[in-house]
């Protein structure tokens, strides 16, 4: 009796998931890819092959370490920063390559940038300090950051002009500042002994007469004896509300015939208020005034630069009796570093701040810098030296200000100015929520948000507001207690969330709600080399907009068995890969004819990718390993096909795996080929001396072809090195075989 014919079982898959690596191949779902290269699961039965990059036409000068994009004037560019301390631009209307900076101009690695409006790109040195480029000029900041009155001078009866000098940086912008003067009633300026007089042997009491307006505060003054004269009286406090000079009586102190005049102050400056910070200062400018109707007045200015191992100076207590500085001496030592010099301003007898003259180089040592303030005839005004040992890690713009971070410390610039770190609406903050472990890592301005990121923490910024006193107030809020980044190039916005990267995956930050969106990359994560870059950016591929991350890939998985760089992208709760350049260390997005592009560089050229869909590119797809409804049973597979669209001829390389391994590869294709009637293939050349390929057609196509493989579960591994073709479904015939 003749056995019963075998019933033949047919699946056919059309929807298509993105990748899986977290489970076994033979656990993951059907419509789910173990691996998938070069190829985008767009939706139903439409898995597109993606197109290759194209050459910019651009050869960098030096090894790139930091690429990012920047718009100046509707004009794109791409930015690269180099080993050798320089920096060149490319312009993407044109693709042609400048020069941003010298080499030597910045540190080696570790530079970030931002956008200020439409006007500049803002740089930041880890270790130089800050820097803005318009595009055209290169501008160190170098802006106003301290001004001393030394002395107010007398006599002016109308504000004087405040002149500062130009910026030492060509093309730099200089600062300007405005002055007022005290007027109607006045505070007491000085005090001269008329007689020394005599036999004091103790230290007498010194009386300035009450002030003439009321709600005015009286002066106080202290006298200084030797060999029983009189010999200083030093003002303590310099009152207020004096319209004439007022009396001064020496009482006490077993002395007699001491006596002493006063004289107000009207008609000084006492105060200047920066309008403009300026930019390209390498050095401090020097101040003048200019009108005014009065004379003597006297003014010194510092800068901020960000620089690494430069010094700053503050005042612990003013001391007492100061009244001469002209002789007013500050010194400082030890720290390791050079050049540092400081002039102390006296205001009231006492010290009242150091303004650094010269910010000096090289310091690195807090714990044996000393500030020592001698002269001025008064005492025990001490002061301590801050070195700037911190790196410089992240800068954006935000709420109409620059912010800039350096270890757990944000310094941010006054309203409306890029360069303004001394106004009343600037100032700073230093985290000290215990959720910030170690130091902030990178800023991110996004969604009416400043992001600050820690290695394991993200506080936001958000609702700035300036007081009627003029200074800025901030809501700052923990949103993450335990995730993060350190990799400084893989945050970016997506939509309305952040997505960003860290060693063990992917996250989006939504409002204050931070969800892991890699858990299907979770097999990719072990193998990838977190020693080199990790950038990212968004991309539009297919007209659907993608993130996407460059990292180097170990893992020996897809096109190639080699450690090499690939790019993971994400749509729609979708992962995919892409290699277009096995070596392309750094990527950064940029508009171009109305697209979002990627960009990328291997350090040395420049390339865009995804924009050239004729030329040929390596595809790797990788099924799942499916049951075919029947996980118990084995299966003899008959035939596997391939559904695809074409726009012209491909040809495909199919294995048929299964849990106990793979068939031989297969080569499928669309391809005529003539034969003679010797049955010899004849080959067609063109007057180029090319052989050509015959092509039926486009459109559908159906790539099949027998099966030689077993098992309880089958897929396929589906290779090609042809472009610009669809995959629209896996198709399979078996027989079912014994249970267990």
């Amino acid at each position: 009796m003749a056995a019963a014919e075998q019933k033949k079982s047919y699946e056919v898959v059309k929807q298509f998931k993105g990748v899986n690596t977290k489970a076994n191949r033979t656990a993951i779902a059907d419509d789910e890819f173990y691996w998938l290269e070069n190829a985008m699961p767009i939706g139903y039965g439409n898995l597109k092959i993606t197109p290759t990059y194209s050459n910019v036409g651009v050869t960098f000068a030096s090894t790139v370490t930091y690429f990012a994009s920047a718009s100046i004037n509707l004009v794109d560019y791409l930015v690269a920063f180099e080993t050798n301390g320089g920096a060149e631009y490319v312009r993407l209307d044109t693709n042609a390559k400048g020069t941003l900076a010298a080499a030597g101009t910045f540190s080696s690695s570790g530079i970030n940038i931002s956008q200020w409006k439409n006007d500049r790109v803002l740089i930041l040195d880890p270790a130089k300090g800050y820097f803005t480029w318009d595009g055209t000029s290169l501008i160190p900041i170098g802006s106003l950051g301290q001004i001393g009155i030394v002395s107010g001078g007398s006599g002016y009866t109308s504000a004087p002009a405040v002149i500062i000098s130009a910026p030492n940086t060509a093309n730099g912008v200089q600062a300007t500042a405005v002055a007022t003067i005290t007027t109607g009633s006045g505070s007491v300026q000085s005090i001269a002994i008329t007689n020394i007089g005599s036999g004091f042997t103790s230290v007498p009491t010194v009386t300035i007469g009450a002030p003439n307006i009321t709600g005015g505060t009286q002066a106080t003054a202290g006298a200084t004896i030797q060999s029983g004269n009189v010999v200083a009286i030093s003002i303590t406090n310099v009152g207020s509300g004096y319209t004439t000079n007022p009396s001064v009586t020496i009482t006490g102190g077993g002395g007699t015939s001491a006596t002493a005049n006063a004289t107000i102050t009207t008609g000084i400056v006492n105060s200047i208020f920066i309008t403009e910070a300026g930019t390209g200062y390498t050095s401090p400018p020097t101040i003048t005034f200019n009108g005014g109707g009065g004379s003597g007045a006297n003014a010194i200015a510092g800068i901020t630069t960000f620089a690494q191992g430069t010094v700053s100076v503050l005042v612990t207590s003013g001391g007492t009796g100061y009244s001469n500085v002209s002789n007013l001496s500050v010194s400082i030592t030890g720290g390791g570093g050079a050049g540092a010099t400081g002039q102390g301003i006296i205001s009231g007898n006492i010290v009242t701040q150091v303004v650094m003259t010269n910010v000096g180089s090289g310091y690195t040592n807090s714990s044996n810098i000393t500030v020592s303030i001698t002269g001025g005839g008064g005492s025990n005004a001490t002061a301590k030296a801050i070195i700037n040992t911190g790196t410089n890690v992240g800068v954006q713009s935000f709420s109409g200000r620059v912010w800039i971070a350096n270890g757990r410390t944000i310094s941010y610039t006054g309203a409306g100015s890029y360069s303004d770190f001394i106004s009343v609406s600037a100032g700073g903050i230093t985290l000290t929520d215990a959720t910030l472990h170690g130091n902030i890592t990178q800023l991110l301005s996004a969604n009416n948000f400043l992001y600050i990121f820690g290695d394991d923490s993200i506080n936001v910024f958000s609702d700035v507001r300036v007081t009627n006193a003029g200074s800025t107030l901030f809501t700052n809020t923990n949103v993450s207690a335990s995730v993060g980044s350190r990799l400084t190039n893989a945050i970016y916005p997506y939509f309305r969330s952040v997505l960003f990267m860290n060693d063990y995956g992917v996250y989006a930050l939504v409002g204050s709600t931070t969800t892991k969106v890699s858990d299907t990359l979770d097999g990719v994560f072990p193998n990838i080399d977190f020693t080199n870059p990790v950038y990212a950016g968004q991309v539009l591929l297919n007209n659907i907009l993608c993130a996407a991350f460059n990292f180097r890939y170990t893992g020996g998985q897809g096109v190639s068995s080699s450690a090499r760089y690939i790019q993971a992208l994400f749509f729609e709760k979708k992962w995919f890969f892409t290699s277009n350049d096995n070596n392309l260390k750094y990527v950064t997005s940029a508009p171009l004819a109305g697209k979002i592009n990627l960009y990328g560089t291997d350090g040395t050229s420049c390339v865009r990718l995804y924009s050239d869909s004729s030329s040929n590119i390596n595809s790797y797809v990788q099924t799942s390993l499916n049951p075919m409804k029947d996980p118990i049973r084995t299966k003899q597979a008959l035939k596997v096909g391939v559904e695809a669209s074409l726009t012209s001829g491909a040809e495909i390389t199919v294995t048929v795996d299964s849990e106990i391994g793979s068939s031989t590869p297969v080569l499928l294709g669309q391809l005529a080929t003539w034969i003679n009637n010797a049955g010899s293939v004849i080959s067609w050349i063109n007057n180029s001396s090319a052989v050509i390929s015959w092509y039926g057609g486009g459109g559908y196509a159906l790539y099949k072809t027998d099966a030689k493989q077993w098992g309880k579960y089958l897929g396929m591994t589906v290779t090609s090195t042809d472009p610009n073709f669809v995959i629209n479904g896996f198709e399979y015939e078996h027989e079912l075989r014994v249970r267990f």
